[in-house]
């Protein structure tokens, strides 16, 4: 998407754990979100901040990789977990905000997990909220993977027969534990981006640049 230098720019940023962990860059980078953005009252979702020509946009995590690849905003944050399972053409990420540290693994109950060996099954089915992600691990492999897209609570799933493995988003690993599930595999190690529209960056590189200089430098101190 094309935009000219007398638009604002957008940045899009997740609600939740991983904007806490953001606040701190936010502040290293010389930008001040409106007191409504910091507000739990608040119903808000674009905030102005102490650049004219800078507004902010709080979505869900997983759409900032969208808005920002279509346009409806410039710059983003956002997980590397979203990156590869849209795997959007127009998305850069030149920064590594090192913060939103966890993994994406492959768990299945505990007494299976035991005596496992994925290498003599060609299809298994798997509940998980990164079905094109998942798909391609597995694929290069020579393992089929059916993946039943759900957004939440897949912790339960194999225990109601849905499926006999999960593909989530781990930290510590104890909701796992607690749901009678062991991880048997990491698909890949994941941290917060800086996400560029790669079109706007062509249009509009000398105030981008500015911001991905900034998010940088706020990284290195």
């Amino acid at each position: 998407m094309a935009m000219t230098t007398d638009r604002k720019l957008i940045l899009a940023v997740p609600k939740g754990r991983i904007l806490e962990e953001l606040m701190p860059l936010l502040n290293a980078c010389g930008i001040a979100p409106e007191d409504d953005f910091t507000s739990e009252s608040s119903r808000k979702l674009r905030f102005f901040t102490n650049h004219a020509d800078l507004d902010i946009i709080r979505v869900r995590a997983f759409d900032v990789a969208t808005f920002v690849a279509y346009g409806g905003a410039q710059l983003g944050v956002v997980g590397s977990d979203a990156i590869e399972e849209f795997n959007y053409d127009e998305l850069y990420a030149p920064v590594d905000l090192k913060i939103g540290r966890c993994r994406l693994s492959v768990a299945m109950p505990a007494p299976e997990a035991e005596k496992q060996n994925t290498a003599r099954e060609s299809h298994i089915r798997i509940a998980t909220k990164y079905p094109s992600l998942t798909a391609r691990h597995f694929a290069r492999s020579g393992i089929q993977a059916e993946c039943i897209k759900l957004n939440g609570a897949m912790e339960i799933a194999p225990a109601l027969g849905l499926c006999n493995r999960i593909v989530d988003l781990v930290s510590t690993g104890s909701t796992l534990k607690a749901n009678g599930l062991k991880e048997t595999e990491t698909i890949m190690e994941i941290s917060s981006k800086l996400v560029v529209n790669r079109s706007a960056l062509k249009t509009d590189p000398k105030r981008l640049g500015h911001w991905v200089s900034a998010f940088d430098a706020a990284v290195s101190r």
